[in-house]
């Protein structure tokens, strides 16, 4: 297995579990269902990770050594790792990029006359 296809395959696998988790999840707050997240990650991981490695080793013809079983169980953990950081990890920073927008303008840091430049700026004798 050359490190590109490592890489498209964690590419594609991680985002294809990161969305099936997050299906999974929604479906069983829906169901009102207590989850373990980081095992639903998991279990996806395995199923996406695992099969699709293998299922790319009989597409492309790839022989079934030591390595290639090796770099197969490292896809499962990799897509793992993946899966529990990148579809959280992305919300949470676009949550709190509305997050700071929203406290800037309730600080009034937005307020046109800051910006004219000049005013008080705690040296009131500098101007005498």
């Amino acid at each position: 297995m050359t490190v590109t296809l490592f890489i498209t395959i964690v590419t594609l696998g991680a985002a294809v579990s990161s969305l099936l988790t997050e299906a999974i999840k929604k479906a069983y707050n829906n169901a009102g269902k207590e989850y373990s997240a980081n095992v639903i990650a998991l279990i996806n991981a395995v199923v996406v990770g695992g099969i699709g490695t293998a299922v790319v080793y009989m597409l492309r013809g790839i022989p079934w050594t030591i390595n290639n079983i090796i770099c197969l169980i490292l896809m499962i953990l990799v897509v793992w790792i993946g899966s529990m950081i990148g579809y959280d990890k992305v919300i949470q920073l676009l949550k709190q990029i509305g997050t700071v927008d929203i406290e800037k303008k309730a600080a009034g840091e937005d307020n046109p006359e800051d910006k004219k430049g000049g005013g008080d700026n705690g040296n009131s004798s500098a101007a005498e």
